[in-house]
């Protein structure tokens, strides 16, 4: 089946000088979790039972994380992976408040070549459209969805600005709970339409987050009527973690 992935032609916020320069947008299909996963490699029809794809791939993701947490480079084709530090050493001691590890995922032979198959479909030009483009974590550096308490978050996009009178409007955070946290005024220290920079909460627990920018603005002098959002999805600490030694989730 021929990849196909469509796109968008946006204003690009980073070169204001050519108001005629534009980015090519991703017009996403959906989001996809494991349970699609198992459901598509059942539908490949390999005679597999679903509760032996389950167990392969579970173990195969355990395998592979605990290769990488042990120093090695793991190529699965797909992507090559390895742990990095962050932070600076002080007096020969490994601390978890100033120092910590991430893993480097990068392209391998497998999505090269499938990219390179790819067709790309431009759907149009979309005017005055709201979205983030990336985020990156001021304390380590990483634009990988990661984020430490406490510390600066760098959201980029286009019509992010956050103004209005709405009671929806501001910078919200849900963990996987559906708890929300509204951050304060002053935690939005740095608020343009085409960037945020947000002072994360303190006390944010270790959880996947949905990060999601409410607001009436628009590049006209009139607010919109309504407000409208977009959200990303942020990662503090280490989500999901747990002790279960089962590689076989329950299937129900």
């Amino acid at each position: 089946m021929q990849n196909t992935l469509k796109g968008w032609q946006v204003d690009n916020t980073v070169t204001t000088d050519n108001k005629d320069d534009k980015i090519l947008l991703l017009e996403s299909a959906g989001s996809v979790g494991l349970e699609q996963i198992y459901k598509e490699m059942k539908e490949e029809d390999t005679g597999l039972r679903m509760e032996t794809i389950v167990h392969v791939v579970s173990l195969f993701l355990r395998v592979v994380m605990r290769l990488i947490l042990n120093g090695y480079s793991v190529n699965t084709g797909l992507f090559r992976a390895v742990a990095q530090f962050v932070g600076v050493i002080d007096k020969g001691q490994w601390n978890p408040a100033t120092n910590s590890v991430y893993v480097s995922f990068t392209q391998d032979k497998l999505i090269r070549e499938a990219i390179a198959k790819t067709e790309v479909k431009i759907l149009g030009v979309k005017a005055n459209v709201m979205y983030i483009l990336e985020v990156e974590d001021r304390k380590t550096g990483l634009k990988d969805g990661t984020a430490t308490p406490g510390r600066n978050f760098f959201v980029r996009g286009s019509h992010l600005k956050v103004v209005g009178n709405d009671p929806a409007v501001g910078v919200t955070l849900t963990d996987s709970a559906g708890n929300v946290t509204k951050l304060v005024d002053d935690e939005v220290s740095i608020n343009k339409p085409s960037e945020l920079t947000l002072l994360l909460p303190t006390g944010l627990k270790d959880d996947t987050y949905t990060l999601t920018v409410c607001t009436q603005y628009s590049q006209s002098a009139q607010l919109l009527k309504e407000p409208r959002s977009v959200s990303t999805t942020i990662v503090v600490g280490k989500p999901g973690g747990g002790d279960d030694d089962d590689d076989r989730p329950v299937i129900e």
